[in-house]
């Protein structure tokens, strides 16, 4: 580590079920006991998860999902009192944000931030845009409403590659996915903390808020997501987490479904068949990600939110 602490954040996209079924256009509504399964089921799972740990993490919300359900908006209000932060996943998590017009992008923030800090108590000054796709526009919109970062580069190769394969295999097909494949210009978008340009949020320059990438490895590039560290050989979980442990900053990015129970949680078999991380046990799934927090712990590394990171490194320029 060369005498250099890393400073870990922990994220969790909380994107609801309704989400995947969008991604692998499935026809089949979701099941109702899904609806609301990630914030009902699996946000106490991961509050279990980092109490063990002493993490703070940082929760990535859709705005309207905690408008529509009582228990989970007042789980993750409960949540920010304990020092987690609660940040903006939008309103509605629309995969073609970055397509929409400029008044609707900001329609989406702004309805999403009176959300959360209905929830949190406080505005979010955090942004994490759906499928990571992000633009001029929206990091433009964010600036002017006082967020000081954004946390959507995922520059990772595999990931890109594997994205749009799928997506192309779906379109022979006669499915058109729910999501969409952004620029190819994020695979050379720079890994570690930076101020984006007003023209192209893939390189440096000036604007008024922070990107905090989320982490992959150096070279090939590969995720260190919670994906990647649940569905891999424990050996290949260890050597990603490792790497990610040698910089200074580790975006560790994970998802709900993350911690869902497929069964359990009332999800449909036509979305198990489609996502391989529903085949994964529960059990093996907190072995993992308690695995990869107490590899970090004994790298020395400390947890903070992402909006900490970002006041830490408020003069970058």
């Amino acid at each position: 580590m060369g005498g250099v602490q890393v400073t870990v954040a922990a994220s969790v996209d909380l994107d609801a079920i309704e989400c995947y079924h969008h991604i692998h256009a499935l026809s089949a509504p979701v099941p109702p006991a899904a609806r609301f399964a990630v914030l009902r089921k699996c946000l106490p799972r991961f509050a279990e998860l980092f109490a063990k740990f002493g993490v703070k993490a940082t929760f990535f919300t859709v705005g309207q999902d905690v408008l529509a359900d009582d228990e989970g908006r007042r789980l993750l209000g409960e949540l920010a009192r304990q020092g987690h932060e609660v940040a903006s996943h939008s309103h509605t998590h629309p995969y073609d944000l970055v397509r929409l017009p400029r008044e609707r992008i900001a329609q989406e923030l702004d309805q999403a931030s009176e959300a959360l800090a209905t929830t949190s108590g406080k505005a979010p000054v955090g942004f994490r845009a759906p499928g990571y796709e992000v633009n001029a526009t929206i990091l433009e919109l964010l600036a002017e409403r006082g967020y000081t970062y954004d946390s959507s580069t995922f520059a990772s190769v595999p990931y890109y590659l594997a994205k749009a394969l799928v997506m192309g295999s779906m379109k022979l097909l006669g499915r058109r996915s729910g999501s969409i494949l952004g620029s190819p210009r994020v695979l050379l978008a720079p890994t570690r903390i930076y101020r984006p340009s007003g023209l192209n949020p893939y390189a440096r320059g000036d604007v008024r808020l922070l990107e905090l990438p989320i982490t992959v490895t150096p070279w090939l590039r590969l995720p260190v997501i919670g994906t990647a560290l649940i569905t891999l050989p424990e050996p290949v979980r260890r050597l990603l987490v490792g790497s990610a442990l040698r910089g200074s900053f580790f975006n560790l990015e994970l998802h709900g479904i993350d911690l869902c129970d497929a069964q359990q949680d009332g999800l449909d078999s036509q979305l198990i068949a489609k996502q391989p991380d529903l085949r994964v046990s529960l059990s093996r799934k907190q072995a993992a990600l308690e695995a990869t927090l107490q590899q970090c712990v004994d790298a020395g590394a400390r947890f903070v939110p992402l909006s900490q990171v970002a006041t830490e490194h408020a003069d970058l320029v």
